[in-house]
This record gives C-alpha cells, structure tokens and sequence, in this order.
C-alpha cells in the first residue's frame, strides 16, 4: 500500500495465522468475488467451512459463479465486516472428499449450519462429480481487527 495509511513499520502487534484462520473457522457467512467472461465481477453470498486452510463450499455448475470458475478460477472470498476484515485471494476448484477422511471433517465444520437445516453427511461430496463440492486453494491473505495499526498480509505457496 502507498505510504501515509499509517502501516505498521514492524510486525510488532500484526495478527497471527491462529488468529485470522480462527476468524474464517467460526465465519458463518462468506462473500465470494469471481470475474465473467467478459471481465465484470460476480459476488454472490456463500455458506462454507474453513478446514485446513481451505475453504469448501459447494455449488451447482449452472450456478453464475461455477460457470465463471470454468474460464477463470481466480476468486475473492471475504468476512461481512469491513471493520474487521478477512480477504481471502486464491483459486477455487472443483474437487471430492472421501467420506472417511476428508469428507467426515466437512460434515463436522458444516454442523455449524444445522440450525438453518443444511447439515450434509460425510458421504455428501464423494460421487465422481463431488456433488458440486469446491475448494478455495488461498494464495493471499489480508486481514486486519484494527486498521492500519494490525493490517497483515499472509503468503501462501
């Protein structure tokens, strides 16, 4: 960022990833950024899991945004709050969890969903297809809890 925000100078008081993942974990609703085709943006509200450090949601292909993904898997996922902002950046791809492994973890973080009647089962996304079952692989991560005194980017390779 250009000088003057006030950026911190050191990582003295920056947030730690326990912190900012904890954040995405306990997050009920997420905001998902994809690009058309023809270069105009697409947010549409997304519930999902924060596992790992992936995030997993799923969503039907005919969906505006799964068809945005097939030409352009670059995605944005952020928090509701901007005072208190998570901004995920990375790429989202379809994927499948066995019901044994990865799948039961799924169905244990989407549990926080069962009061609004959506509780898959680890079975759920291990079809050839992963029942629209996608991922967020994240590339970047800005966070803050106090901006600029805590704004803290985090890499991920």
């Amino acid at each position: 960022m250009p000088d003057g925000y006030g950026l911190p100078d050191s990582p003295a008081g920056l947030l730690d990833w326990p912190t900012v993942a904890q954040r995405l974990i306990d997050a009920k609703h997420y905001w998902l950024s994809t690009v058309r085709p023809d270069g105009t943006p697409h947010s549409v509200p997304r519930w999902g899991v924060w596992v790992d450090d992936r995030f997993y949601y799923d969503g039907a292909p005919t969906t505006r945004h799964v068809r945005n993904l097939q030409t352009n898997t670059a995605v944005t996922l952020t928090l509701e709050s901007g005072a208190q902002a998570v901004i995920v950046e990375g790429r989202s791809v379809a994927t499948c969890a066995d019901p044994e492994t990865l799948g039961a973890q799924l169905s244990a973080a989407f549990a926080k969903y069962a009061g609004d009647g959506y509780s898959p089962g680890a079975d759920a996304w291990s079809g050839a297809d992963g029942g629209g079952l996608r991922v967020i692989v994240p590339e970047r991560v800005l966070a803050w809890l106090d901006f600029p005194t805590d704004c803290t980017r985090f890499t991920f390779g």
